[in-house]
């Protein structure tokens, strides 16, 4: 049998709802694992051992009380977590504690998933190599000298390294798609509105979204029937409830492919795991067609709404790290004409997505366009001997997607020949959560490179 801290979160609710494994059992493999691992990737940057353990024999004294009932489950440094140190990785607020939970903390504590504690982010969020003053580095359980991806890259090597068999995160530019392609594992940007979030500063951006994180697909449509769900403070939030698709089939499906999104400079080694892609889709009997896309109106649009969204949220702090406040500085220059014309260039892809999804039902293309670079890193600076201007730049493969009000997931595809995990985006169109997740399950038992785990120093 798989050690229970590598099972699928999908097996470990069956086992526990049955009375096969108790609570505290699986709770006590997932605390001996990141007492074992944790020290060398420093995923999980507070741990809630005792509090997980209180809310485990709990569990084990009364009935299932949800779908994830004695299911651990991280959360992510940016959400709050009631009672428990919850940083956002800034030293701004290295001893806060919440007094409640975020939305999506609630939805799986009321599921009956136990929290374990918290998994590391850059500051704020800001960026998608997962390093912050308060903590350090996340290091890749794949490979210890190599970044894990962020800004969710604690909860991506968290469940790559079998810590926790669920993880939650949040995406603005790729914040669950870029580690989870870094890491091996699923991570799911959801149709803004279809994870509801409480904001009440920023209540009507669309653009940073919190979702799930796994192992597996199934595990994340399991995680996704908990989380997803209308929610009237959020005034975008979508009413349907999230079901996953039953069917398993792909044959007949139009699948679009960019090996580039329109230009960018991608990694040669990314660029050919990639490709392997098309391949595995025609395997199924899907129609597979190279697309010619044109996405650069996103980079305006994102940059100038990500720098206004920096300035609203975070341009009354002092002390800020470098990156969010280079971010903050960007928003302060934002005019009321950069903000039309943002809106404008949205509204226009917005349209012309629709329409490519009337000819097409998913793209492909890479994650992300590098595969995991060194941690020593603060980031990736050139792509094939293309310099790029900033630090944002070698993000444009998800952040462009971002701007489309589309779900994306990001899918493990392969390796390099470094033995680097690299994965596969999937994007559908805006509001098709469940034909993603369904066109991403398929490939993932197509291929199993899911199911290929890390060698970690004992």
């Amino acid at each position: 049998m798989t050690e229970l801290h590598y099972l699928s979160a999908t097996e470990m609710a069956r086992l526990v709802r049955t009375r096969q494994v108790s609570a505290v059992e699986l709770l006590q493999a997932h605390l001996d694992r990141i007492e074992q691992v944790n020290p060398q990737v420093n995923a999980i940057v507070t741990l809630a051992a005792e509090k997980a353990m209180e809310q485990a024999r709990r569990a084990d004294a009364q009935e299932p009380q949800g779908p994830l009932h004695g299911v651990p489950v991280a959360h992510k440094d940016l959400v709050d977590t009631a009672n428990i140190r919850t940083t956002y990785g800034s030293p701004l607020f290295s001893s806060h504690i919440p007094e409640k939970d975020d939305l999506i903390v609630e939805r799986l504590r009321q599921a009956g998933a136990i929290s374990v504690g918290k998994t590391n982010t850059p500051e704020f969020g800001t960026g998608s190599h997962t390093v912050n003053e308060v903590f350090g580095a996340t290091r890749n359980p794949y490979d210890l000298t190599k970044s894990a991806g962020g800004s969710s890259g604690g909860a991506a090597a968290a469940l790559a390294a079998g810590m926790v068999p669920l993880a939650d995160g949040s995406d603005m530019g790729g914040s669950l798609r870029n580690p989870a392609s870094f890491c091996n594992v699923v991570g799911l940007r959801p149709t803004p509105g279809r994870v509801p979030d409480v904001d009440e500063s920023t209540a009507w951006n669309t653009l940073a979204v919190l979702g799930p994180m796994a192992r597996t697909v199934e595990d994340v449509e399991l995680m996704m029937s908990v989380i997803a769900g209308f929610d009237p403070r959020s005034p975008y939030a979508i009413r349907e409830t999230f079901t996953p698709d039953p069917e398993k089939s792909v044959k007949n499906l139009k699948v679009a492919y960019s090996p580039d999104l329109g230009g960018l400079p991608v990694d040669p080694r990314t660029a050919a795991v990639t490709a392997t892609a098309t391949g595995v889709f025609e395997g199924l009997g899907a129609h597979v067609e190279q697309v010619d896309l044109d996405l650069s109106d996103a980079d305006d649009a994102f940059r100038v709404y990500r720098a206004w969204y920096f300035a609203l949220n975070f341009g009354d702090l002092d002390g800020l790290g470098p990156n969010t406040a280079w971010n903050v500085e960007q928003g302060r220059k934002v005019t009321a004409a950069d903000l039309g014309r943002a809106e404008r260039l949205r509204s226009g892809l917005y349209q012309r997505t629709a329409a490519f999804f009337d000819t097409y039902d998913v793209l492909i293309a890479p994650v992300s366009q590098v595969p995991p670079f060194p941690v020593e890193d603060p980031y990736v600076s050139e792509i094939n001997g293309e310099k790029l201007p900033d630090y944002l730049a070698w993000m444009r493969s998800a952040y462009w997607i971002s701007v489309l009000h589309a779900p994306a997931a990001s899918v493990p595809a392969g390796f390099t020949p470094e033995g680097l995990p690299v994965g596969v985006q999937i994007v559908g169109r805006p509001f098709a959560d469940a034909q993603v997740l369904r066109v991403a399950r398929a490939f993932e038992t197509a291929t199993g490179y899911g199911s290929r785990r890390p060698t970690l120093p004992a």
